[in-house]
C-alpha cells in the first residue's frame, strides 16, 4: 500500500514538474517575443462579469500600444470612452458625460495591472507563480497567481497564440469579478505616430484631476 502511494505521489510530482517546466519555457518565449516587439494595434472584445449579480457587460474597441508603455484604449460601444496613457499621466475621457479624468502615470506601472499583462510588459517570472493550463482553440493557457495579490488581481488566465503573442487575458479580482479582454484582431509592430498617445481635453469638457488621490485604483480605468 505504501509503495502504491509512493508511486502515485511520484507520478503527481513528475506531472507537476513537467507542467512547471512547460510554463517556464513558454514564459521565456514570451519574454523574448515582447522584448523585440515595439508596438501593436488590436481590436478587442471585453466582458465584465459581476460575480454577485451574474451580470455581464460586453464592450468593443481598439488598443494601440508603443514602448515603453504608451497606450490608447478606445471603447467604441456600447459607450464611447477614450483612455490615453502618455509618458507622464493618464487621461480618461467620456464624451457622453463631458468629463475627462486625469490620473497619475504610476497606476499602470505595476506588473499586476491588466494593461501590463495585456501588452506583455509584466514581469511574469518575477512577480507571479505560473501554472500550465493546457490548450484552448489552438492557444496555450497559463494561470497566473501574483506573489503579492492586490484587490484588483488575485489570479489571471492568459492565452498565447502560435506566434507567442498574448491574445486574451481574464483577470479575477478579490471579489471574484472577471475582466476578460480578447483580442479579435492583432497587428504587431505597426507604425504609430506620437499624436496617437497625446490627449487634450476638448473645449467645454470638465477636467477632474485625480493625480493626488492615493487611493485611486487601476480597476477604475481598464474596466
Amino acid at each position: 500500500m505504501r509503495m502504491i502511494k509512493s508511486l502515485v505521489l511520484g507520478a503527481v510530482s513528475l506531472l507537476a514538474l513537467a507542467s512547471w517546466a512547460q510554463a517556464a519555457d513558454l514564459v521565456g518565449d514570451l519574454k523574448q517575443r515582447y522584448d523585440s516587439l515595439q508596438s501593436f494595434s488590436a481590436e478587442f472584445e471585453q466582458k465584465l462579469t459581476h460575480k454577485e449579480s451574474g451580470a455581464v457587460e460586453t464592450r468593443y474597441g481598439t488598443l494601440h500600444f508603443k514602448k515603453p508603455l504608451l497606450i490608447r484604449w478606445e471603447t467604441k460601444k456600447p459607450i464611447k470612452e477614450t483612455l490615453v496613457v502618455t509618458g507622464k499621466e493618464i487621461w480618461d475621457y467620456i464624451p457622453d458625460e463631458e468629463v475627462a479624468y486625469r490620473y497619475p502615470h504610476d497606476l499602470v506601472q505595476d506588473s499586476r495591472s491588466i494593461i501590463q499583462v495585456l501588452t506583455g510588459q509584466a514581469a511574469l517570472s518575477k512577480d507571479f507563480d505560473i501554472k500550465e493550463e493546457g490548450t484552448e482553440n489552438g492557444m496555450r493557457k497559463l494561470r497566473l497567481y501574483p506573489k503579492d495579490p492586490t484587490p484588483q488581481m488575485v489570479e489571471a488566465l492568459i492565452w498565447v497564440d502560435a506566434q507567442t503573442f498574448i491574445r486574451r487575458v481574464d483577470l479575477v479580482d478579490f471579489y471574484g469579478n472577471h475582466n476578460d479582454v480578447n483580442f479579435t484582431k492583432f497587428i504587431p509592430d505597426v507604425m504609430l505616430g506620437s499624436g496617437t498617445f497625446q490627449f487634450t481635453p476638448p473645449k467645454g469638457v470638465d477636467v477632474e484631476d485625480r493625480t493626488d488621490k492615493a487611493k485611486v485604483q487601476e480597476r477604475e480605468l481598464f474596466k
